[in-house]
């Protein structure tokens, strides 16, 4: 894979922010998306919004962070740093996402600074991240505002209600989600586990796009959702299209997972850190 170039040190690198939750076995959450924002040469800022309480083998607990407290982190950051693009992954409850969506739109970062939402619903081992209650604050506040969405395939059964199967279902799938009204949709096919390959399909309400790679054998995948929409708003800060960055992060994550390893007594992150091997 063209990896991006790496900043020279007396330059001030591209900046990318997470909104997003903190796991504290560091496999997931912020703690994955500042490693491939800093192993792409990015600068990661963070709006913190929920601290878990989690391991390898499952999320234990959760506190959400107060919604005036998520929305000045946003604030403070993009009226005095600056941002090139930003990324959402666990929001917790229809409050946080109110706030979030409401200070996009008050610091003027709507449709002026691309945002990838990764709709974290529930962790890898089905322990909730979003209360029920919030999905229609997904659905109506989030997606409108969202440059690209990155649902799994649970998201997707639980934001629209179809259980995808094949590539006919997952076309619908794409549809369903465009719907909503972000720009684009990508429907990712990890989970797919019948399959030998691990098929994307993007859709901007009138193309599709399909990136396909081999599937992975590893049980060590923590993270891997939220190392995708990082490594894709970093190619979106550089510049790439829609269609080059979710290729470009496609790629990222398949690395990632051949370079994961075993954490704890279940399942191992996928590793970033796999760059610090290979040249530029």
């Amino acid at each position: 894979m063209n990896l991006l170039p790496l900043t020279p040190p007396t330059q001030t690198p591209l900046r990318v922010m997470t909104i997003a939750g903190s796991d504290s076995g560091g496999g997931a959450g912020i703690q994955a998306d500042l490693r491939t924002f800093a192993m792409l040469g990015i600068h990661g800022c963070v709006a913190m919004t929920a601290v878990t309480v989690q391991n390898s083998l499952g999320v234990k607990a959760f506190h959400e962070l107060p919604t005036d407290i998520v929305a000045d982190q946003i604030s403070a950051v993009t009226s005095d740093i600056g941002i090139q693009a930003a990324k959402t992954g666990m929001l917790a409850s229809s409050e946080i996402i109110g706030a979030v969506a409401e200070t996009w739109r008050s610091e003027g970062l709507a449709g002026q600074v691309p945002l990838v939402v990764d709709p974290v619903c529930a962790s890898m081992h089905g322990d909730p991240l979003l209360h029920p209650s919030a999905l229609d604050s997904v659905r109506n506040e989030l997606f409108p505002l969202a440059t690209l969405v990155t649902p799994n395939l649970d998201e997707v059964r639980l934001l629209v209600d179809i259980d995808v199967v094949d590539e006919k279902s997952q076309r619908e799938a794409a549809r369903a989600l465009h719907a909503l009204g972000p720009q684009w949709a990508l429907v990712k096919g990890g989970h797919l586990r019948s399959s030998k390959m691990s098929p994307d399909l993007l859709f901007d309400g009138t193309d599709f796009h399909e990136y396909e790679k081999p599937r992975v054998p590893t049980p060590h995948d923590h993270g891997a959702g939220d190392t995708l929409a990082a490594a894709t708003a970093s190619a979106l800060a550089h510049g790439f299209s829609v269609p080059d960055a979710v290729e470009f992060g496609k790629s990222w994550v398949t690395e990632c997972l051949r370079a994961a390893y075993p954490l704890g007594a279940g399942h191992g992150p996928v590793s970033a850190l796999f760059r610090l091997q290979v040249s530029p």
